[in-house]
């Protein structure tokens, strides 16, 4: 009975502050896919001129205010619906063969994932591009 109780009061003090005050949160939701790419606007020589692959990972970052009904600003399978048919597209491709990705640096590649994702998504805030552990692209329209 006492945990039930505790946690019935638990749900009523957290509705409670969600209908009382605005809470603004931030969603992140990674994805992952192979693909390769070499940059057509580097200095001769440079080594990213040749073709080369990346295990890249995608951040999609969404914010917005908790709909004090449902307790998220939205659901993780939402994101998903937008962000999935994009990995399809571009896992084991060839990046430069992709409209709009002609120099597929992975500042442009944040740019076209913005582009993507926006319409459907008008909450998205930023979009991080990794192509390794340690080189990342933050891209916030």
């Amino acid at each position: 009975m006492r945990q039930t109780l505790g946690s019935k009061l638990r749900y009523t003090l957290t509705l409670s502050v969600l209908q009382s005050a605005p809470m603004r949160t931030r969603l992140e939701r990674s994805y992952r896919f192979e693909a390769a790419h070499f940059l057509p606007k580097v200095p001769p020589g440079h080594k990213c001129a040749r073709m080369h692959g990346h295990s890249y990972q995608i951040l999609v970052v969404i914010e917005g205010e908790v709909d004090p009904e449902r307790g998220w600003v939205m659901d993780f399978a939402e994101i998903d619906d937008h962000a999935g048919p994009l990995v399809k597209q571009l896992d084991h491709q060839i990046l430069n063969e992709i409209d709009g990705l002609a120099n597929p640096t992975s500042e442009l590649l944040a740019v076209w994932w913005w582009q993507q994702l926006r319409p459907g998504l008008p909450q998205l805030v930023e979009i991080v591009v990794s192509e390794t552990e340690s080189s990342r692209c933050v891209f916030r329209g």
